[in-house]
């Protein structure tokens, strides 16, 4: 049995930490602050095996070269040179074995032109997304097009709907106020709003979410529904699905 735990890092930034049953090798992916993980590996006397990296960002990275130092773990991640201490490089189409499942990586820019994201099909399904799909929301576009976003949660919204999405920030809510505009009309939206404050009134997360709850509740998934382009259309084109969405993370950007 795999299980997936939160480690909290940055205010708003989660490590998440994979463990297989009852052993001590673990897996860590996106550490951007090694002391957090190391608390957490001392304290349940756990091994760092293997580390999974989506993109760049320091925030995703800025950990990896002290846990390295520290526990020699088989590091994965993107195509990108100016990462250092990756064993395995992947991109799109290439498979990877973590904690005894098989991960299929894809390639996910927008957020980042390095980004990917890891999903595999166990039971459950489990999808690893950095900042490209957060629970209601998506990764601002510091790299890539509207396009490439676009198209790449298009590319994670054909993925099982069970599946568990474990995006790597806290926005939730805030994500939430907006959806409540972006979508005023949905109920999903306003009962997701309400267990979310209560979620983080108590100061629980409000991940993993499921991508059957997203293409519910995230207007980022939601481009082709009238409402949503409704409301859209008063801030900007929105004569196609991808039109829609490039208003829709315009928006988002300033509200």
């Amino acid at each position: 049995m795999l299980s997936v735990t939160p480690i909290p890092a940055f205010g708003d930034n989660y490590i998440w930490l994979m463990r297989q049953d009852t052993s001590p090798d673990v897996c860590i992916v996106d550490p951007g602050d090694a002391a957090p993980v190391i608390q957490t590996l001392e304290r349940d006397k756990l091994n760092l095996a293997s580390v999974l990296i989506t993109h760049h960002h320091h925030d995703h990275i800025g950990g990896l070269v002290e846990l390295i130092e520290r526990y020699s773990p088989h590091v994965i991640g993107p195509h990108n040179p100016q990462i250092t201490g990756i064993d395995e490089r992947v991109g799109e189409g290439d498979t990877c074995r973590v904690m005894g499942r098989l991960f299929d990586v894809m390639e996910v820019p927008g957020h980042t032109l390095d980004h990917i994201a890891f999903f595999t099909a166990g039971i459950p399904p489990l999808l690893f997304c950095g900042d490209t799909l957060f629970s209601a929301g998506c990764g601002r576009l510091f790299e890539g097009t509207p396009e490439q976003m676009h198209r790449a949660l298009q590319a994670l919204a054909r993925l099982p709907d069970d599946t568990l999405v474990f995006a790597a920030h806290e926005y939730t809510q805030a994500n939430l106020d907006f959806a409540s505009v972006a979508d005023p009309n949905n109920p999903d939206v306003a009962t997701a709003l309400k267990e979310t404050q209560r979620a983080r009134a108590l100061d629980r997360p409000t991940l993993p979410s499921s991508l059957g709850r997203e293409k519910r509740i995230n207007p980022f998934l939601r481009c082709a529904d009238p409402e949503v382009r409704a409301a859209a259309s008063r801030h900007g084109n929105t004569d196609t699905e991808q039109a829609t969405f490039a208003t829709l993370r315009a928006w988002k950007d300033n509200f």
